[in-house]
């Protein structure tokens, strides 16, 4: 029983290191944007494809894949903000952006239906074999999960650099606490805005590549199921907190793996009772939108 308890506090941490990846974008955006992006799931399964497209048809590996993938969903992100989200004024501007990024998800799930059909595929490297592991206090941990972690952690990292010691990062920070005052001076909002759009999706790619070579197989409807964990995980993690995000995914997917040793029925109940149990003690998250900004 023990082994077993070790085993899925690995598998915990280690997959929680995947959906933080996915999910450091969606906070992002919202601490900047003050929007949900309920397109970010669809945009993990685009990242995923366009990964799947470089591997098979160019024999590209996965992880070099990103050196195009993340430039290409960047440009996307950018053109989505400024044709979709940048155009909405007025006192409607939150319902609307919710229509709008659901309108950017039903248009890249058809073009995905159109250029690779309904069925599943999968993302392949040597390092996603399932004897692709290394053996840990008795129990084997497949590569592509340690390599997948470290490529969170440096990821969170290098996003935090970004937004606390770079310009456009207190230029990013003064739009998430006042854009009114950031205009005053002299803060061109919108291009901080278009930006962070595009940064935000630029890190999905990396967790697009990272849930297709975890998933096992994926189609263009997988979308569905990945938007309520992440925002599961973006809420209890704290709405605009980068850091909450990588603590909740863990915390999440860690309690999911110790329940499914004992009740498999309710592992996936858990991922969602834990976020109401957390809200019920502290309705900001664990990570509130407060404390991120006084760092």
């Amino acid at each position: 029983m023990a082994r077993q308890v070790f085993e899925a506090i690995a598998d915990g941490i280690l997959g929680g290191g995947v959906y933080a990846l996915m999910a450091a974008g969606l906070t992002l955006i919202f601490g900047v944007l003050d929007i949900i992006n309920i397109a970010q799931g669809i945009l993990v399964v685009f990242g995923a494809y366009l990964s799947y497209l470089l591997s098979v048809h160019l024999h590209i590996d996965l992880f070099v894949g990103l050196l195009v993938t993340v430039p290409a969903m960047f440009v996307l992100g950018v053109a989505i903000q400024w044709l979709f989200i940048r155009p909405l004024r007025g006192s409607e501007r939150t319902s609307m952006t919710l229509l709008a990024c659901y309108a950017v998800a039903l248009i890249i799930e058809g073009i995905l239906y159109w250029a690779f059909g309904p069925n599943y595929v999968a993302l392949n490297a040597w390092y996603t074999a399932p004897n692709a592991s290394v053996k840990v206090l008795g129990f084997y941990i497949g590569d592509i999960y340690l390599f997948g972690f470290v490529l969170a952690v440096l990821a969170i990292a290098g996003l935090y650099l970004l937004l606390y010691r770079t310009k456009f990062g207190r230029s990013v920070r003064a739009t998430m606490q006042d854009a009114t005052a950031a205009r005053l001076v002299g803060i061109e909002v919108n291009r901080v805005a278009a930006l962070t759009f595009g940064v935000g999706v630029a890190i999905t790619a990396v967790g697009g590549m990272m849930f297709g070579a975890t998933s096992g197989a994926f189609s263009p409807n997988s979308g569905y199921d990945l938007i309520s964990r992440l925002l599961a995980i973006i809420i209890l993690g704290g709405l605009g907190s980068v850091g909450g995000a990588l603590v909740a995914a863990i915390f999440m997917t860690t309690a999911e793996a110790l329940v499914d040793i004992w009740q498999p029925n309710w592992a996936v109940a858990v991922f969602y009772l834990a976020l109401v149990l957390v809200l019920v003690i502290r309705p900001s998250g664990l990570f509130g939108r407060q404390a991120v900004r006084a760092q």
